[in-house]
């Protein structure tokens, strides 16, 4: 029994310090098959939606499934901690639990609450250890102690800034494509004298942001589950907004930046791709589409009132059918894993910008609630 706790106790204390080098520390996608984090959040988040979907008014959904990317965090870290901790127990327990309490007591709770107290490094002395090879093992689990709180405190600094950097480009296209972005409106208010050079630069700095996004995504995946501070708004929607706007200027908007918008569609199917291989969400078909007929002859329509012609002809709509086949069945994959819509090609009418709406305008009595104000502000 002892040799079986000794080596469980190794197993269960090398398995976390190796999730936690690969989540925290290594900057790189895992690719084996079973990794306990992946497992962690394929468990938990599933059961979350459910339980969410069932009991949360609609309305308020969004806000409790925003809880559940910080709160999965908080709880893996409290996993791993309890896992060393256990895992140390069972090396001191499968050593004979040389430990000496203040009331004589010994056993597997007292090299549990000793491997507690030196992991996060209490020192009460209540419980100490009796032998040079428990003194070893408290040695190393103060050290390790040490070295994961360490790690913890650089890592939430680390999450909390490239989420920030996420969300800051995120905000910028609601006065840029509305909200929800879309690509009518996206190519609609870039109809303008010299709008076009706004565009070209808007779509270099998406590509870049495509990068970063997809680096920071895969070193921290969790960081997909954080959503953003509007109802209206996720790095989903965002992405495909601006997919959707550069396969318009490739397929055939006349006089535009197509070439920058080849390399910003380059990165961002990218990123939406290898999201979609790190969360195992297979590439789906989706029913109706979202560019029937009827909706492009109605959106060449609203880019011609801007000045903005499509081209006609079959040669273009296969060309765009080609290049929405590149990344639509991905991004409706990844909108059912995360519970996210997917914006629509052409904006809805008479709806505002989240900039344009403010709570207390729709609350205060002296004021007439502004129209078409939306309740998905937060």
């Amino acid at each position: 029994m002892a040799i079986v706790a000794t080596l469980s106790g190794i197993v269960l204390i090398g398995l976390v310090l190796w999730e936690g080098f690969e989540t925290i520390v290594l900057p790189r996608r895992v690719t084996r098959r079973f990794r306990m984090t992946r497992f962690f959040y394929r468990r938990t988040w599933i059961p979350w939606v459910k339980t969410i979907t069932k009991l949360v008014p609609p309305q308020r959904r969004e806000t409790w499934l925003s809880y559940f990317g910080p709160l999965s965090l908080l709880l893996l870290l409290s996993i791993w901690a309890g896992g060393l901790i256990t895992g140390f127990a069972l090396l001191h327990w499968g050593l004979g639990s040389a430990v000496l309490s203040h009331v004589g007591d010994s056993g597997f709770l007292v090299d549990l609450y000793l491997s507690g107290t030196t992991f996060f490094t209490l020192g009460l002395g209540d419980a100490v250890p009796r032998n040079s090879g428990a003194r070893l093992l408290v040695v190393l689990e103060s050290g390790t102690g040490f070295a994961f709180l360490a790690l913890v405190i650089g890592y939430l600094p680390a999450l909390n800034q490239t989420f920030a950097n996420r969300e800051v480009s995120i905000s910028l296209l609601d006065a840029r494509a509305g909200s929800p972005p879309t690509a009518s409106e996206m190519l609609r208010r870039h109809g303008h004298e010299r709008g076009m050079e706004a565009l070209r630069q808007l779509l270099h700095e998406w590509e870049r942001w495509s990068a970063e996004f997809l680096e920071g995504h895969l070193s921290y995946p969790v960081l997909a589950y954080f959503r953003s501070q509007h109802d209206n708004q996720s790095w989903l929607g965002a992405l495909t907004a601006i997919l959707d706007t550069c396969a318009l200027l490739i397929a055939g908007v006349e006089g535009t930046c197509e070439r920058q918008a080849e390399l910003t569609f380059a990165m961002a199917r990218h990123a939406v791709v290898d999201l979609s291989l790190v969360f195992g969400t297979q590439p789906r078909e989706h029913k109706p589409a979202r560019l029937s007929t009827e909706k492009l002859a109605e959106l060449r329509a609203l880019l011609a009132e801007r000045g903005l012609k499509l081209r006609d002809g079959k040669a273009v709509e296969q060309k765009l059918t080609e290049l929405r086949w590149q990344y639509e069945p991905y991004v409706h994959a990844l909108a059912s894993y995360f519970r996210v819509a997917v914006p629509p090609w052409i904006a809805a009418d008479n709806r505002l910008d989240n900039w344009q709406v403010s709570v207390w305008e729709r609350r205060s009595a002296s004021r007439t609630p502004t129209e078409g104000a939306s309740g998905e502000h937060f």
